[in-house]
């Protein structure tokens, strides 16, 4: 029941207004001591009393992420949604400047954006410096016009999602708000205004006093006019001497970067000559590589035809010596072959041992011939 949202409050940006806090953060805050003892009960008029007594500003801190004390009342504030003149005297406040904060930061979240505007721009002017605990629990040193520029400019503050606001200059576009007027342009417009003066008077102090060292007289303002057209007359000539230099000069530069377009040019073409020869000579060393390798390919053919009719050359030659060889008549082959075999035949004796002198050895070779034993000698 501590938690809910007041049943009188009304819905802010379709939501409920407490649902702009995020629910881990809103979770710690209802678990906090000084959520549960501090701020039960308040109500919009016992709530000051508490922003009074607000020493520093932060989201959480610590390794467990605990909320300040500034955190616990923005979350108050949005449960029980006290009405806009409240929040607006919260923010007029120059007295204590954590109820001024407050305010701001609670319209930040709730108003809508010709509001947060029209009320937080003005504190802009508000140098006045606060303390911020940061998430390591360390205090830092900050100011006013920073933490507005924060809420104004930034997505995120005390660990809370800003609403998205339209832009300024969308606002000045659509004549929702009046051009931005700075405090110190007044401060400017009477500094200007003071030079502006003093220049005048200065220069009207410097014509009396000429006046009155220098009486006029009709010769001194013969002399006078004269020294003005003599003045004028050497500008003139100075002025004629200058353009006819500047177009001297401009003729030289003319020419000068004409010569160095032809040069370019030149060398544009060189460039072009010599990569067109670059190219020319790569496929004529292509061309040469190609006809090369035909003629290379047509001697590797002849020279393997010339093999290859050599080789059937030597072949028939062979064929033809082989005949030759083999024929019966030439070699006489027929008178001989008695010979070899009678030849053979007495080596075989020999080999038995059975023509040897002695009969008992002869006997002896023949037995062991039929055994298949060598012979006796």
């Amino acid at each position: 029941m501590a938690n809910r949202t007041d049943p009188t409050a009304k819905n802010i940006r379709g939501t409920n207004p407490q649902n702009l806090v995020e629910k881990i953060l809103r979770s710690k805050i209802y678990q906090h001591t000084y959520w549960k003892e501090q701020c039960f009960g308040l109500t919009a008029e016992t709530l000051v009393d508490k922003a009074m007594e607000l020493d520093h500003l932060g989201g959480t801190y610590g390794g467990n992420r605990k909320p300040t004390p500034f955190m616990c009342l923005v979350m108050k504030m949005l449960q029980i949604q006290p009405e806009k003149d409240i929040v607006v005297e919260f923010i007029k406040n120059e007295d204590y400047k954590y109820v001024r904060v407050l305010g701001a930061f609670y319209l930040r979240l709730t108003g809508t954006d010709i509001d947060v505007y029209r009320y937080l721009e003005p504190l802009y002017n508000d140098y006045r410096k606060l303390r911020q605990k940061l998430t390591d629990g360390k205090f830092a040193l900050t100011h006013m016009d920073e933490v507005i520029d924060e809420l104004l400019t930034k997505d995120y503050s005390c660990d809370i999602a800003m609403p998205r606001i339209k832009k300024r200059w969308t606002l000045e576009t659509l004549a929702a708000l009046e051009p931005r007027k700075s405090v110190l342009e007044d401060d400017f417009e009477e500094e200007e205004e003071r030079e502006e003066n003093e220049q005048l008077d200065g220069l009207d102090n410097g014509a009396d006093e000429r006046d009155h060292y220098h009486e006029r007289s009709p010769a001194r303002e013969r002399d006078r006019d004269r020294d003005r057209d003599r003045d004028r007359d050497r500008r003139r000539d100075s002025h004629r001497h200058r353009d006819r230099d500047y177009d001297r000069d401009y003729d030289k530069d003319y020419d000068r970067e004409r010569g160095r377009g032809r040069e370019r040019d030149r060398d544009r073409d060189r460039d072009r000559y010599r990569l067109r020869d670059e190219r020319d000579y790569g496929h004529d060393r292509e061309r040469e590589r190609e006809r090369e390798g035909r003629e290379r390919e047509r001697r590797d053919r002849d020279r393997g035809r010339r093999r290859s009719h050599s080789r059937s050359r030597s072949r028939s030659r062979d064929r033809k010596r082989h005949a030759h060889s083999s024929s019966p008549k030439r070699r006489g082959d027929g008178a001989e072959e008695p010979k070899k075999k009678k030849k053979k035949e007495k080596k075989e004796r020999k080999d038995d041992g059975t023509d040897h002198p002695d009969p008992e050895i002869a006997e002896a070779n023949k037995l062991r011939a039929s055994l298949g034993l060598k012979p006796l000698k």
